[in-house]
């Protein structure tokens, strides 16, 4: 019989080959960890499940913020599901949050990588002043940032004053190019970094060998440097997903929807429902669109950012 020395000792036969065959480096669960568990399973029951359950429930109820049914209310079953079925202020909300999502994604990421690649080759006082005044703007509150891009883009503005339509109101022009600028402009910052980051990790050597081959800069870029950003560039476009589709109170200070609906992304058109026409029940039930349409973002992402083995 043959016998062979592996890492958990002498094995021989048909053994050996068992061996071999299983991954060492395969994750093995151990029941024993439920118990450590534990606390994090609780937290996520009474501050996540337990809410989300009970706004799934309200979806479904008659509850309103006054009147007879803000004390009397009761399981209306999909009776608010019907009502949404057939509202057309929110599947035009839904489309006007699907291209405020979609424009900010397509801005953020290119104004991050361009910004990130002219930085790599800036002078380090230029990186120090450029750089942090675009962090800045993305740490800048939601109120403040509001504020700031509505009083440039009103009539009598800086944007207005600076390309000569010093009489025009943009907000009232182009209302949601303005509000996803906006967006973008708040939100760059945090691509720029992350991007940067991942530029800087680029193997020099791989550029330099496409240089001695004579690639063109835009060959380097689609065979080179987009592979290796991929996977950054992905969480990029999901965070900025998930980031802009919670971002209420930016254009709640600029246009708080209007003019019309052409402004008016889920999350104000849910606040509306709740608490300026009082129906809360609707209003929670298009809370819990957005929570589902938050998931699947979500789960992408973790898809995404998980290790691959």
């Amino acid at each position: 019989m043959t016998v062979m020395t592996s890492p958990e000792g002498t094995v021989a036969g048909p053994d050996l080959e068992r061996l071999w065959k299983t991954r060492r480096d395969r994750d093995r669960f151990q029941w024993s960890s439920l118990a450590l568990m534990t606390p994090a399973f609780g937290l996520l029951i009474i501050l996540f499940l337990i809410p989300m359950g009970y706004a799934v429930y309200l979806g479904l109820t008659n509850l309103t913020l006054v009147g007879p049914d803000s004390v009397k209310w009761g399981f209306t079953g999909l009776q608010n599901l019907s009502r949404l079925r057939q509202d057309s202020t929110f599947w035009t909300s839904l489309w006007v949050t699907g291209g405020f999502i979609g424009g900010s994604i397509v801005g953020v990421l290119v104004a991050g990588y361009w910004l990130a690649s002219l930085l790599m080759r800036a002078r380090p006082w230029m990186r120090i002043v450029v750089g942090g005044v675009v962090v800045v703007s993305w740490m800048m509150p939601a109120v403040t940032a509001g504020m700031t891009w509505y009083a440039s883009t009103t009539q009598g503005g800086a944007l207005g004053t600076l390309i000569g339509m010093r009489n025009t109101n943009f907000l009232d022009s182009w209302p949601l190019v303005i509000v996803t600028l906006a967006n973008i402009w708040s939100m760059t910052g945090f691509s720029m970094l992350v991007i940067g980051a991942a530029l800087r990790n680029i193997p020099s050597e791989a550029i330099e060998a496409a240089m001695v081959e004579n690639a063109s800069a835009w060959q380097r870029f689609r065979s080179i440097v987009l592979p290796l950003l991929r996977p950054t560039m992905i969480a990029v476009v999901l965070l900025t997903a998930l980031l802009s589709l919670a971002n209420f109170g930016l254009i709640y200070i600029m246009t708080q929807g209007g003019p019309g609906n052409a402004t008016n992304i889920l999350p104000l058109y849910s606040y509306q429902q709740a608490f300026s026409f009082n129906n809360l029940a609707y209003g929670a039930l298009i809370g819990n669109v957005m929570v589902l349409l938050a998931t699947v973002f979500g789960v992408l992402y973790v898809r995404v950012a998980a290790p691959r083995s």
